[in-house]
């Protein structure tokens, strides 16, 4: 497995290009913008884009959909069922704030928590992990995790948003992310990546 990220959009969200190196199959998590270096690099791999998977619907996650699904028009675009509301409207999902245009979403597949897609040979899980949206995600493949804004390296997404539940965040932090294995590496959307285990231990805002 190759994991690339690769932040992008006006408030440089990580971006996060997956490869399965068995059978060239791939996925891209977050595109809050288009990023040439990414496109390249997923070119120069010759890399088939099956899933756009969207850890929720905020506009800096999500400016650079409509690019890459017309650069792989196979891919489908995924997200959490809760999110559909904001993924409707650009006043929710602050795009023309975060990415200085309207964007309005319709994904093709609606995840639920607990619900499993395969990649290639990779076998991920999606957690419904609401707090910063009400329809935020986390993805879990193996041992790392896809936090979105759920979980940051010593930090937490906010909660100020509309939708947004500081219990509710905790309580999915609590339940969906701390109970994963200790030496679980977390991929988050903003900011460098880190562990479980130190975030147990260490993180103030929970």
């Amino acid at each position: 497995m190759q994991i690339n990220c690769i932040p992008s959009g006006m408030l440089g969200v990580n971006t996060y290009y997956v490869r399965d190196e068995h059978t060239n199959k791939g996925f891209i998590v977050d595109p809050g913008g288009f990023s040439d270096k990414m496109a390249n690099l997923i070119k120069t791999d010759g890399c088939d884009i099956q899933y756009i998977i969207l850890t929720h619907g905020h506009g800096d996650h999500i400016g650079g959909v409509q690019d890459y699904l017309s650069m792989f028009p196979a891919a489908k675009l995924v997200a959490c069922i809760h999110e559909k509301e904001l993924l409707a409207d650009p006043r929710l999902n602050m795009s023309r704030e975060c990415c200085g245009q309207t964007i309005t979403l319709e994904p093709h597949i609606w995840a639920e928590d607990q619900d499993t897609l395969n990649v290639g040979s990779l076998d991920l899980t999606f957690f419904h992990t609401p707090g910063h949206t009400k329809g935020g995600m986390c993805i879990l493949l193996g041992n790392v995790v896809f936090s979105g804004d759920t979980l940051f390296q010593q930090s937490i997404g906010r909660t100020d948003f509309p939708g947004g539940s500081f219990p509710e965040i905790k309580d999915s932090i609590h339940r969906k992310l701390f109970t994963l294995p200790e030496d679980t590496i977390v991929y988050p959307g903003h900011m460098g990546s880190t562990t479980i285990g130190l975030e147990k231990r260490s993180n103030p805002f929970v």
